[in-house]
């Protein structure tokens, strides 16, 4: 994996450890070599995970709707930073530039961006690896209702086993390198699109 999309908040949350864990995640990605694709901001977690890995001899590359960039959130030291139209269009441009999506905690807007990564993935218009770092436990409920939604019948298995999940970062990423997506999507592929 040459770049992994992180999607996360732009708010701390209440506890140090979120702010902590997103900085880890940067440092890890530049320690790995690995490119951060993000929302481009210098607020909350999404700057903490960017300012892990710039401060740490990695890249980051922003991808920032116009309309808050004027709003002077965007982050001064990236990599490279790329402005687009719509919030739809900056998942795009995400989704083109890396090899994977993490998720760390946020509120509506991550998962708004996690559901249609993964969505994407089960329909198979992508194989990249989608992973959650539940810091903290962060996401132990969105992970039952997953489960809920397989024991009532509207989630394969097969689709809840390409959701990856850990508590730690370099656990995260190993299980993203061996990631090997389902040979068979929902019903679509993504020629048929």
């Amino acid at each position: 994996m040459k770049s992994i999309t992180v999607f996360c908040g732009s708010s701390f949350g209440s506890d140090e450890i979120y702010k902590e864990q997103a900085y880890l995640v940067g440092k890890t990605l530049a320690k790995e070599n690995i490119c951060l694709i993000y929302g481009g901001a210098n607020v909350g977690l999404m700057g903490a995970v960017a300012d892990g890995a710039i401060q740490n001899g990695g890249k980051a590359i922003g991808v920032l709707p116009h309309f808050l960039q004027s709003k002077e959130i965007a982050h001064t030291h990236l990599t490279e930073l790329i402005v687009v139209e719509t919030m739809h269009e900056r998942k795009t441009k995400m989704n083109d530039l890396s090899d994977g999506v993490i998720v760390l905690p946020g509120g509506y807007g991550t998962l708004e961006e996690f559901f249609e990564m993964i969505t994407w993935a089960q329909l198979g218009l992508h194989k990249k690896p989608i992973a959650i770092l539940n810091i903290n436990g962060f996401y132990d409920d969105l992970i039952k209702l997953v489960q809920t939604m397989v024991d009532k019948g509207f989630l394969k298995q097969i689709n809840q086993e390409m959701l990856l999940v850990s508590d730690s970062i370099d656990e995260l990423l190993e299980k993203m390198k061996n990631y090997q997506a389902p040979t068979v999507g929902k019903w679509i592929s993504k020629e048929g699109v």
